[in-house]
């Protein structure tokens, strides 16, 4: 009898019950994710800084560049490593520069070919917390400024995915 009222329990699990074949996920729509880009640029552009920016889907896969005019060549690599690694581990750059200094235990991620542990990289998340996307921004004076202009591009479309 225990078995059989175990097994009915175990079979009216939810969690069970919603074992299927597919999951589902959000992205970003383009038209956002091209506002996000530019308001991260304009912000860094009104500090004075020149800089590239760029947006990946949740997975890190690039969905917009932006360069301006004087920033670096290396603002290519860098933007999309930092997008990717803030997906990656849906942790700010910042954060991970810290976590993953030389002597600490996670040290050893930076040896990831496409890990970028320097703020200017952030998760970007919806009203829900579910992960949306990440952008990266690099050519600013510093890993602070470049992040503050990536939280200006997430807080440009922060109404459009609150919900």
């Amino acid at each position: 009898m225990k078995k059989i009222l175990l097994a009915a329990l175990l079979a009216a699990s939810p969690a069970l019950a919603e074992d299927e074949a597919f999951v589902t996920f959000k992205a970003i729509k383009p038209d956002l994710n091209l506002a996000m880009a530019q308001a991260a640029l304009e912000h860094c552009r009104d500090a004075g800084f020149q800089i590239g920016v760029m947006v990946t889907d949740r997975f890190g896969i690039p969905q917009v560049f932006l360069r301006d005019r004087f920033a670096g060549t290396h603002v290519f690599e860098t933007t999309r490593r930092k997008a990717w690694t803030a997906t990656t581990f849906r942790t700010p750059t910042g954060e991970l520069a810290a976590l993953t200094a030389a002597g600490t235990e996670l040290a050893g991620l930076r040896n990831l070919s496409d890990a970028m542990m320097v703020g200017g990289g952030l998760p970007v998340l919806d009203g829900d917390g579910s992960l949306v996307a990440g952008i990266g921004v690099s050519g600013a004076p510093g890993g602070d400024q470049d992040e503050e202009c990536a939280q200006a591009g997430i807080d440009a479309i922060e109404d459009d995915i609150a919900f």
